[in-house]
């Protein structure tokens, strides 16, 4: 299927309220071994440094979704580099992207790593504020890195 379903904000509370979603999450590494994050923009993990990374939806496969993700999150159309699947992930919030009292966001999350050499120059402000390569032992460390970023790297 080539046309992958966008919901609407209320459609979508309703899934976020009754169902897990599935993601993707980009690891990236520059060839220094630092990891790339962004501090988050909205909910969940508002104000927290992050992997990019974004959902998978409904009818697009997982090339696809990670193809979409990359460009959407990066700024870039692809990644030299191969993907390499790290695992899957859950991640359990409080909150919600509509700030909606009564239910939180369930992710199951597929984490893959890439090593990438060129520099990111278009990078989109719609779910980050700013971005930054940390160390790996720096991450680790900071409360300001959110738990669920740091569990890639246990």
């Amino acid at each position: 299927m080539s046309d992958a379903l966008e919901l609407d904000a209320k459609v979508f509370a309703q899934v976020v309220k009754h169902t897990p979603l599935v993601s993707i999450d980009l690891i990236l590494q520059d060839p220094q071994g630092r990891i790339f994050l962004g501090c988050r923009r909205n909910q969940p993990a508002k104000g927290k440094w992050f992997v990019p990374g974004g959902r998978i939806r409904k009818g697009e496969g997982l090339d696809q979704a990670l193809s979409r993700i990359v460009r959407e999150e990066l700024g870039v159309e692809s990644i030299p580099s191969a993907a390499e699947f790290i695992g899957v992930f859950e991640h359990f919030y409080e909150d919600n992207f509509a700030a909606e009292a009564g239910y939180g966001t369930h992710f199951v999350v597929l984490a893959h790593k890439f090593i990438f050499e060129s520099p990111l120059t278009n990078l989109p402000h719609a779910q980050h504020s700013e971005y930054q390569w940390w160390d790996i032992a720096e991450l680790m460390k900071s409360p300001k890195v959110h738990p669920y970023t740091k569990a890639y790297f246990k």
